[in-house]
């Protein structure tokens, strides 16, 4: 498997394309060659399941085929950008199956009963089809009552669904309807009615014209603050819907619409866990798109905010750099990506990389909130400013001075010779005082030893013994390991790295943590208490844990306490650097100086 992410050499990966410009006032927006007719498509307000967000005014023309056709793609997700595709067309490794002639899937009336023409309650009349799904078609209706377009999802569940099946995806339509219903955003679509006829729920919402933004990626990548504005309005989308206790689960670039107006609505809220109400059973192995899936949803934790918010991170980086960041050939590979891969440095995200990558962290409680990523994406967003007039100021000079000129205040500078002269005097005085204040290498008393059989230095006191730990035949994969040792022989440092890490650095600590606590201590001794926090090292996810434990020493328990960095590298290998104290009174604050000192000079090669 890779790790390093979606990259040119992946034919799952998109290639960098440059980014379109935006269309000129009076002329319509460009649209891909294979697009289906002039003008502005149209969505419905959701998207049609499982994973698609399908159906726009132009994806059926006159003539097409009015059966319902259904994609699917070996990776696990529908398409490359998330979306089904205009219906009639096929995307790289997708197949389409017509249903068995005169099949009615649960229960379902027959085509000549729900096709066009059809009123339901009393006032849609259905008028054309937009798009159809595993679980569903979406047509085009009148209101008649109020004289307006509307989109209406009508549910058709697969003919082998079983009877429990069939009531479990008429519920997730109900639960879409009451989760769309419940939020209150202009970046939500709004729900206008739910129709049941024939035991099945319709679903009336706005009709959205516009393109999914899957669809605008299509014909290129966008400019920085061009995503930042579409990631602003799916931020407040999202924010919405959580403070109304909506998760929607599934955020992708097929489930955003770029819609007139400079409008941009997050839809389909079909699989989305609305709190207090009793989860339903799944019919597949994930609920969601693969490729935008949370690390804590991979790994089947409890889903949070945080989880959407790693969802939009991968939609913006895919908007800004044309690819998405953990894609691979096959599912389990991606899964495993979003678990262990690094993400790709992005090339193109510019001032947005802040921004991208503290969305992308992969321990959920070092990820940027909403409250965090939401001034970024406003600055990001905002218009650039207008350079202010350069006025110069006029300097009387009296005579010639007695001593060396003063230096120009940094204002006058700016005033004189523009920002640029300004800029230069700051990083000066920043620079001077970084060099007066902070020194180079390791504590006084320590050394920096280059550890080269793991790729990597660190630093220790000078007159510590030092002592090798390999194991390169250990079934788990190959150890090799490094002990720096105090004279007294009670305080103790080790760096190690080990092959074959399957986990991020969070969960193997979680993972120790709990093993720790559950094991049973030495005769005499007190159980194990652990703590874990978040971290990072060179800009990668790390954990720290910090423990409490009884040791058996010849005739004696004594307790101690450890204090360990964990990492893990692109190529799947774990290293941790770990201080051993005796426990006791100021023993925290003294394994967490001995570490930070040892962290000063920890520089993992090839991390």
């Amino acid at each position: 498997m890779a790790t390093r992410g979606g990259t040119g050499d992946e034919p799952t990966s998109y290639g960098l394309r440059p980014p379109v410009p935006p269309p000129r006032a009076g002329t319509a927006a460009p649209r891909p060659a294979d697009s289906g007719g002039p003008g502005d498509s149209a969505s419905p307000g959701g998207s049609v399941r499982p994973e698609a967000s399908v159906g726009r005014a132009d994806s059926v023309r006159p003539g097409d085929s009015a059966d319902p056709r259904d994609s699917a793609d070996p990776r696990g997700s529908v398409r490359p950008g998330g979306s089904a595709g205009p219906v009639g067309s096929a995307g790289p490794g997708e197949r389409r199956e017509r249903p068995a002639e005169g099949a009615r899937p649960g229960g379902a009336p027959s085509p000549s009963e729900t096709g066009a023409g059809r009123l339901l309650g009393g006032r849609y009349r259905l008028l054309e089809r937009l798009g159809a799904g595993g679980m569903g078609t979406v047509w085009r209706a009148r209101d008649e009552v109020v004289d307006r377009d509307v989109a209406v999802k009508e549910p058709r569940v697969p003919e082998h669904f079983s009877a429990a099946e069939r009531r479990t995806a008429h519920e997730r339509m109900r639960r879409e309807a009451r989760a769309a219903a419940r939020i209150d955003h202009p970046s939500v679509v709004t729900l206008h009615d739910v129709v049941v006829e024939d035991d099945r729920p319709w679903i009336v919402m706005e009709l959205l014209r516009g393109r999914s933004l899957a669809e605008v990626l299509d014909e290129g990548t966008l400019e920085p603050r061009e995503a930042a504005r579409i990631g602003q309005a799916v931020l407040g989308a999202l924010h919405a819907a959580h403070e109304a206790g909506v998760l929607h689960r599934d955020v992708k670039p097929g489930n955003v619409m770029v819609c007139r107006h400079d409008r941009v609505v997050l839809t389909d809220f079909g699989i989305a866990q609305v709190e207090g109400e009793q989860k339903l059973t799944e019919t597949g192995s994930f609920i969601g798109s693969p490729e935008y899936l949370a690390p804590e949803r991979v790994l089947g934790r409890r889903p949070g905010p945080e989880s959407d918010l790693w969802s939009l991170g991968v939609t913006l980086y895919q908007a800004v750099e044309g690819v998405s960041p953990f894609r691979r050939r096959t599912t389990p590979s991606t899964l495993q990506a979003i678990l262990l891969a690094e993400l790709p440095p992005p090339q193109r995200s510019r001032e947005m990389t802040a921004l991208i990558t503290g969305l992308l962290r992969k321990e959920p409680e070092s990820r940027l909130t909403v409250q965090a990523a939401r001034p970024l994406l406003n600055a990001l967003a905002a218009p650039p400013a207008r350079p202010a007039p350069v006025r110069t100021p006029t300097v009387v000079v009296d005579g010639a001075p007695d001593g060396p000129p003063a230096p120009l205040p940094v204002r006058l500078l700016r005033g004189r010779y523009g920002a640029g002269a300004a800029a230069v005097v700051a990083l000066a005085l920043v620079v001077t005082l970084v060099l007066r204040f902070t020194g180079d290498g390791p504590p006084e008393g320590w050394k920096r030893y280059d550890e080269y059989r793991m790729g990597l230095s660190v630093a220790a006191p000078a007159d510590w013994t030092i002592a090798v730990q390999d194991d390169l035949d250990n079934d788990g994969g190959a150890y090799r390991g490094t002990r720096y040792t105090a004279p007294k022989g009670d305080v103790w440092l080790l760096v190690d790295r080990m092959e074959k890490a399957t986990e991020t650095p969070r969960a193997i600590a979680e993972r120790w943590k709990r093993e720790h606590e559950s094991a049973s201590p030495p005769a005499g001794g007190a159980p194990s208490v652990a703590t874990v926090e978040s971290t990072t090292q060179q800009g990668r996810d790390a954990a720290v844990i910090t423990e409490t434990y009884s040791r058996q020493e010849e005739d004696d328990v004594t307790r101690r306490l450890y204090k360990t960095l964990i990492v893990v590298t692109s190529r799947q290998e774990r290293v941790t650097l770990a201080v051993d104290v005796p426990d006791g009174k100021g023993a925290a604050k003294t394994a967490g100086d001995l570490l930070e000192k040892a962290r000063a000079d920890f520089e993992i090669r090839n991390a």
